[in-house]
C-alpha cells in the first residue's frame, strides 16, 4: 500500500514539491550562512519525494539550545509560508475520502516544516 501511495503521490505533484525543495535548498546553500537551512530543506525534499515510507523522529544528537534558536529563525524567515501551504493542501485533500491519506502526508510535511532542526527521517 505504501508503494502505491508513493506512486500516486509522485504522479500527482509530489515530484514537483521535491524539486522545488531541492532548488530552494541549492539557492540557500549559495551563501555560507544559508547552508544549515539548505540542509533542512533537503530533509523536506526527502520526505516530499516518498512520504508514505518515512517517519519523522527526534534526533538523538540534537543540540538543544542551538536547535531551538535555529528553529525560531527558520520559522520566521521561511517556515511560515511552507507551513501554511502544507496546511492548505492538507485541508483540501481532506475534503474527499480518497484524499485523506495524502492530506495526512501534507500534515506530516507541515510538522517537519514547522521545526526541522533536531529531527531526522527514518524509513518505516
Amino acid at each position: 500500500m505504501k508503494t502505491l501511495g508513493n506512486i500516486v503521490w509522485l504522479v500527482f505533484g509530489g515530484i514537483f514539491i521535491a524539486i522545488e525543495y531541492v532548488v530552494s535548498s541549492v539557492a540557500m546553500m549559495v551563501t555560507i550562512v544559508g547552508i544549515p537551512f539548505g540542509l533542512q530543506t533537503l530533509k523536506l525534499a526527502e520526505v516530499a519525494l516518498l512520504p508514505f515510507d518515512k517517519k519523522i523522529v527526534p534526533s538523538a544528537t540534537a543540540s538543544g539550545c542551538l536547535s531551538l534558536i535555529m528553529n525560531v529563525v527558520w520559522f520566521f524567515v521561511g517556515g511560515i509560508p511552507i507551513v501554511l501551504t502544507h496546511l492548505l493542501f492538507g485541508v483540501l485533500f481532506f475534503i474527499s475520502i480518497v484524499g485523506i491519506p495524502f492530506g495526512l502526508q501534507h500534515f506530516k510535511l507541515m510538522r517537519l516544516a514547522f521545526c526541522p532542526f533536531g529531527k531526522r527521517i527514518v524509513n518505516g
